[in-house]
């Protein structure tokens, strides 16, 4: 048996703002771009993984207004969880999402850890981190 991640949700304040980082910035391609009841969700995705999509939507694009309102109110505080990239040239990486003007956290650093990586801000306030790409498994 084998199984593999396909979709990975980032939930966003405007998905037209957020392709500036996840496309221009980050370099992702758009695979596809979909309306629907006043809503649009796109997915990007990289020739690195060509099975796996990051899809952007807002928080209340196919959910109740509760739900989309609870969403909504963990996006604006900036604590839906993040997410991490890997990239064969970390710095190389950071200066072209710095050059965007998207929000610096944390410069390349060579973690204790093992990877080398840094961290953004996207333009919802949700944290991203680049990190060193790992040969093998752990």
């Amino acid at each position: 048996m084998t199984i593999a991640l396909q979709y990975c949700h980032i939930t966003v304040n405007d998905v037209d703002e957020a392709l500036g980082f996840y496309r221009d910035a980050l370099g992702l391609d758009v695979r596809n771009d979909v309306a629907s009841d006043g809503f649009r969700w796109v997915t990007l995705g990289s020739a690195a993984q060509p099975n796996l999509e990051i899809v952007l939507s807002e928080p209340h694009a196919g959910r109740s207004k509760a739900d989309g309102d609870a969403l909504q109110e963990l996006l604006i505080k900036g604590v839906l969880p993040m997410t991490v990239f890997s990239t064969d040239d970390v710095d190389a990486t950071f200066e072209r999402v710095r050059a965007s003007g998207a929000d610096v956290l944390q410069e390349p650093h060579d973690q204790a850890y093992g990877p080398r990586d840094c961290a953004f801000r996207d333009p919802s306030g949700n944290m991203v981190r680049i990190q060193s790409a790992v040969s093998g498994s752990r």
